[in-house]
C-alpha cells in the first residue's frame, strides 16, 4: 500500500516541466557512539540542498487525515533482522533532533507541516546482545522544494560492531577497489584513462541537440497527424457539430464562443497529463524508457495489444472503459466554469477512446521507441490533443463553416478499417523488436516483408470492395478518392515487394527508405545473413575489437547502437553504403559496434552491481545491453543512440567530437576524415 501510495503522490506532484534533470539534493551519513558497555546511539544525518526540504514524523500529529488526503512521506526506518533475532534489540524508537525543524503551511500540500531544512538528523538507541553484530536497513524520504516533489528514495544504511567493525573497515576497502577492477574486467581500461580531444579539424558540431529537437518536432507533427485520424473516426466526427451547437446556442448570459474555446484547450490538456506518469520514470532512472522500449515480454504485449486494436478497428468488437468513468466524469459536468468545461473535455476522451486508443496506443509504443524520452511521449500527446480540440474551438468560432462538413457515413468507418490494416502491420514491428532483440531468429526480414505485403494487398483488395466486415454493407460504387487510396496500397505492396530483390553486388536486399527502423536489419535474414551492417568487419565486444585495432595500427569507431535504434538502421542502411562513405570507413577503422538493448545474458562472473550514472541507487549488470549502456553512460555521459566516436586504441584519446544520427553524408565523411587525421598526427609523432 505505502509503494502504491508513493507512486500516487509523486505521479500527481512531479511537474511537466524539468523533470529529465536528476536532482539528488540529499546527502545521508551515518555514525555510531557507544553509551554504556553494550549500548549504542546510531546516528543519521542528512545535509539538504538549499530550498529544499524532507518532512517529519510529526504531521501526523496534526489533525490531518492522510487516508483521505495527500500528505507527504516522512522519513521512515527499516531495521533488518538477521538470522540470530537475539543479536541486537532497538531501544525505544527513533527519535529527531528538532535543530532545523520547523513547522510552516506547504505550498505544494497545501497544509500545515512539519519539516527539516539544510540539515536533519535522526538518533536511534541499540542494545547489543552479542560482541559481533551487523545492523543494517534502510531508510525511506521524500524531498521537495517550493515547486515540486522527487519520489521517495530507499537509502541502505549499515553499522558493524566487534570483529566486524575492522572487517567490514577492510571491506570498504575493497569495494572502492573493485569499482575499478570491475570496469578494468568488464571494459579493459577505467574512465580517468580517456583523454579528452584536441583536434583542431572539428567544425562546430551539433548534431545531437538539432537531432533532438528534430525528433521533437517530427513527433508533434506525427501526433497533430494522429489526432486528425482520429477526428476522422465514427466515434469523434460526429461529435463535432453536437459540442459546438451546444456552445454557440444563443444565450445571452453564456460567452459560447470562449467556453468552446477553452473546451478545446482543455481536450490538449487531457491528453498532456497523460504524459506525465512516464516523465516520473524518466526522473527516476534515465535508462528506464529504453527498457521498457526493448523489453522482450512488453513488446511481446505489445504485439498482441495492436492484434487486439486492429481487430476492434475491424468491427468485430468494441474497446470500451468502464461505464463508471463516464459516469463519473459527466456527472461532474453540470459544475459551473472551468470545471463543467474540463469535465466535459475529459468525457470526450473517455467516450471515443475506442477509436482514439489504438492511435494513441501506436503514438505510446513509438515514442518509448524513438531516443527512450519521456518528451518525446509528451511532444506526440500534445500534438495529438492539439489536433483533436482545434476543430472545436475553430467552428465555435466560425459555426457556419459547420455546413460544410461531409455527412455522417460509410466513408468514417472506411478509414477506421484502414487503419486497422496499419495497426495489423505496426503489430510485427514490435514482435520483430523481440525477436531481434531475445535473438530467436523468427521473424527475419524475408518473413517480415512478405507479411506487410500481404497486409497491405488486402488493404487494397478491401478498398476495391472485394472484403467486408462486420457492420458493412455490399459496396455498390468505388469513389474516385477510394480508389486512389486502393491504388495507393497496391503501390506500396510492390514498394514493399522490391525490398526482396537482391542485389549481386551489395550481396544484400535493396535497403527500403520508408521502412529504415520498422523492417529488421538487413543482415538479419534466412538466406544472406551477416552479422555487422553493410557486411562490414565489426566486433560486438570492446576488449577484442581494441586488441584488434592495435594489431592493424587503426583508430576504433565506437557505435553505440540498438536493435530497435531507427535512427541507427537509417545510418546503416542509407549512409554507411553510400561509395564515398563505405570507402572511409571500411579502409581505414576498426568498427566496434555495442548494442544497449541486446538481451542476452552476461557470463554470471560478469554480472555485477553497479552505480548508477543518475546517482540514484545501483542497478545490476544482467545482460550485453545492460553492459554497453553502462559503459556509455559512466565513460562518456551519452546515453542515447546512435552515439560514434572514434579513439585511439593505445592511448584511449578521443580524436574528434562525437555524433550522434547524422543524415548528411558529407558531414558523416568530414567526421570520419576529421577523426582519422587526427590519429595520423599523433602517431606520427
Amino acid at each position: 500500500m505505502r509503494i502504491i501510495y508513493s507512486f500516487v503522490l509523486a505521479l500527481f506532484l512531479t511537474p511537466i516541466f524539468g523533470v529529465s534533470q536528476i536532482y539528488d539534493p540529499v546527502d545521508w551519513s551515518f555514525s555510531k557512539q557507544k553509551i554504556s558497555e553494550n549500548t549504542y546511539e546510531l546516528t543519521f544525518v542528512a545535509d539538504i540542498e538549499e530550498g529544499w526540504a524532507i518532512y517529519s514524523n510529526d504531521i501526523y500529529n496534526n489533525d490531518i487525515d492522510c487516508d483521505v488526503e495527500i500528505c507527504p512521506l516522512p522519513v521512515s526506518f527499516e531495521f533488518y533482522k538477521d538470522n540470530d533475532l537475539e543479536s541486537y534489540n532497538l531501544i525505544g524508537d527513533i527519535k529527531e533532533v528538532d535543530e532545523n525543524k520547523s513547522i510552516s503551511q506547504d505550498p505544494i500540500f497545501l497544509m500545515e507541516v512539519t519539516k527539516f531544512t539544510k540539515k536533519a538528523t535522526f538518533k536511534q538507541v541499540i542494545e547489543l546482545k552479542s560482541e559481533n553484530v551487523n545492523v543494517s536497513g534502510y531508510l525511506t524520504f521524500m524531498v521537495c522544494d517550493d515547486t515540486k516533489c522527487l519520489p521517495p528514495t530507499d537509502v541502505e544504511f549499515e553499522f558493524n560492531f566487534g570483529e566486524l567493525t575492522k572487517s567490514n573497515s577492510e571491506n570498504n576497502e575493497v569495494n572502492i577497489q573493485n569499482i575499478e577492477e570491475s570496469n578494468l574486467n568488464l571494459y579493459g581500461f577505467l574512465p580517468e584513462q580517456i583523454k579528452e580531444q584536441t583536434s583542431e579539424c572539428d567544425t562546430e558540431n551539433e548534431t545531437v541537440i538539432e537531432n533532438k529537437d528534430n525528433s521533437l518536432v517530427s513527433i508533434f507533427l506525427l501526433g497533430i497527424l494522429g489526432g486528425f485520424l482520429a477526428l476522422l473516426t465514427p466515434c469523434v466526427f460526429p461529435m463535432i457539430p453536437l459540442t459546438v451547437s451546444f456552445f454557440t446556442k444563443k444565450n445571452e448570459n453564456d460567452n459560447g464562443i470562449s467556453n468552446a474555446i477553452l473546451y478545446g484547450i482543455f481536450i490538449f490538456l487531457v491528453y498532456i497529463i497523460l504524459s506525465i506518469p512516464f516523465h516520473l520514470l524518466d526522473s527516476v532512472n534515465p535508462d528506464i524508457l529504453n527498457d521498457i522500449s526493448t523489453n522482450i515480454y512488453l513488446n511481446v504485449l505489445f504485439f498482441l495489444v495492436f492484434l487486439v486494436f486492429a481487430f476492434s478497428f475491424f468491427g468485430y468488437f468494441e474497446l470500451t472503459l468502464p461505464s463508471s468513468w463516464t459516469s463519473k466524469s459527466a456527472s461532474q459536468e453540470s459544475k459551473t466554469g472551468f470545471i463543467g468545461i474540463f469535465f466535459m473535455a475529459l468525457t470526450l476522451a473517455i467516450v471515443s477512446f475506442s477509436c482514439t486508443g489504438p492511435i494513441l496506443g501506436t503514438l505510446l509504443a513509438g515514442s518509448l521507441s524513438v531516443d527512450s524520452g519521456a518528451w518525446e511521449l509528451t511532444a506526440g500527446m500534445g500534438g495529438f490533443g492539439l489536433a483533436l480540440g482545434l476543430p472545436f474551438a475553430l467552428f465555435a468560432m466560425f459555426p457556419n463553416v459547420l455546413n460544410k462538413l461531409p455527412k455522417s457515413g460509410g466513408w468514417l468507418n472506411t478509414i477506421k478499417v484502414t487503419l486497422g490494416f496499419i495497426e495489423l502491420a505496426l503489430a510485427l514491428k514490435f514482435l520483430s523488436n523481440a525477436d531481434l532483440v531475445a535473438h530467436w531468429g523468427i521473424l527475419k526480414i524475408e518473413l517480415f516483408l512478405a507479411l506487410w505485403f500481404i497486409i497491405f494487398f488486402l488493404l487494397g483488395i478491401y478498398l476495391i470492395g472485394k472484403i467486408r466486415f462486420p457492420k458493412e454493407v455490399k459496396l455498390e460504387k468505388i469513389s474516385g478518392l477510394r480508389l486512389l487510396s486502393a491504388i495507393l496500397a497496391f503501390g506500396f505492396s510492390v514498394y514493399l515487394a522490391s525490398g526482396l530483390i537482391y542485389d549481386k553486388d551489395k550481396q544484400s536486399y535493396n535497403a527500403l527508405s520508408l521502412l529504415s527502423g520498422l523492417a529488421p536489419p538487413l543482415g538479419y535474414s534466412y538466406f544472406s545473413p551477416k552479422d555487422c551492417p553493410n557486411d562490414l568487419d565489426c566486433f560486438k565486444d570492446l576488449k577484442t575489437g581494441i586488441e584488434y585495432a592495435k594489431k592493424q595500427g587503426k583508430p576504433i569507431l565506437l557505435d553505440f547502437t540498438g536493435y530497435a535504434c531507427v535512427n541507427c538502421r537509417k545510418m546503416e542502411e542509407h549512409v554507411w553504403p553510400l561509395p564515398e562513405v563505405d570507402e572511409v570507413l571500411r579502409d581505414n577503422f576498426v568498427l566496434i559496434s555495442l548494442y544497449v538493448d541486446d538481451k542476452k545474458e552476461l557470463p554470471e562472473f560478469e554480472q555485477l552491481y553497479v552505480k548508477r550514472t543518475s546517482g540514484l541507487g545501483t542497478r545490476k549488470l544482467e545482460n550485453y545491453g545492460h553492459k554497453w549502456a553502462h559503459f556509455q553512460a559512466s565513460y562518456f555521459g551519452v546515453n542515447s543512440q546512435p552515439f560514434y566516436l572514434i579513439m585511439d586504441p593505445n592511448t584511449y584519446q578521443i580524436l574528434n567530437d562525437p555524433v550522434g544520427y547524422m543524415p548528411d553524408a558529407n558531414e558523416y565523411i568530414s567526421f570520419l576524415e576529421c577523426g582519422l587525421s587526427e590519429f595520423k598526427s599523433i602517431n606520427e609523432e
